[in-house]
């Protein structure tokens, strides 16, 4: 095993750690929520919970990689945090994922199929905000904090591989519940979403591979 999956789990949920910007920044996302709510953006508020929740169903499958190969995750999160909730996840990456997909939804125009430097502007904003998320990792990796090991997800093979499935398709989901065509389509997604995450966390839970 790896230096920086040791370092990972000897902090993994770890209530010592607990720092108070935490409470601050999840009243932050609360707020950011409510007022979404209060506008009746319901299409908002169900493409912040879809990107998370993509993000979550990632973050467990990462989990597995580490026990699976008992060497290191796809990526792995070390130094401070107030929470090291998953061995690539922490509490701050969370919040940061509760938000990014407001973030997203708050760039698209109404007219789906508008274009934007000739890509339609669904896709547009989700490749161009899957290139920022990537070059922040790549910041990240450079300063020890989000570490990689294996070949197909490491500089410069991996690239597209943490672009499309590290990030695309959170975008991409979260468009898809932006645009469902009804109330009921767009909270079945979310719910799917969310169904197959606690299904993979109760597995690991049970196995004992989280």
């Amino acid at each position: 095993m790896t230096p920086t999956a040791q370092a990972a789990l000897a902090q993994l949920r770890d209530p010592t750690m607990f720092a108070w910007h935490v409470p601050f920044f999840l009243l932050v996302i609360w707020y950011v929520y409510a007022t979404e709510v209060g506008r009746g953006r319901w299409d908002v508020v169900a493409a912040g919970l879809a990107l998370w929740l993509a993000d979550w169903i990632n973050e467990i499958v990462n989990s597995f990689v580490l026990h699976l190969t008992g060497v290191h995750a796809l990526w792995i999160e070390t130094g401070p945090t107030a929470y090291q909730i998953l061995v690539g996840l922490n509490i701050e990456t969370t919040m940061l994922f509760l938000i990014f997909g407001i973030v997203y939804a708050k760039l698209l125009p109404a007219d789906r199929n508008a274009r934007v430097a000739g890509m339609n502007n669904r896709l547009f904003w989700a490749v161009n905000l899957s290139v920022c998320a990537v070059v922040t990792e790549l910041v990240l990796n450079a300063w020890g904090v989000l570490n990689w090991h294996w070949w197909f997800w490491n500089v410069p093979w991996g690239l597209p591989l943490i672009f499309v499935f590290g990030y695309l398709w959170f975008f991409l989901a979260a468009a898809k519940a932006y645009d469902a065509p009804t109330p009921a389509a767009r909270w079945r997604f979310v719910g799917m979403l969310a169904a197959i995450a606690l299904a993979l966390a109760a597995v690991g839970a049970a196995l004992g591979w989280l």
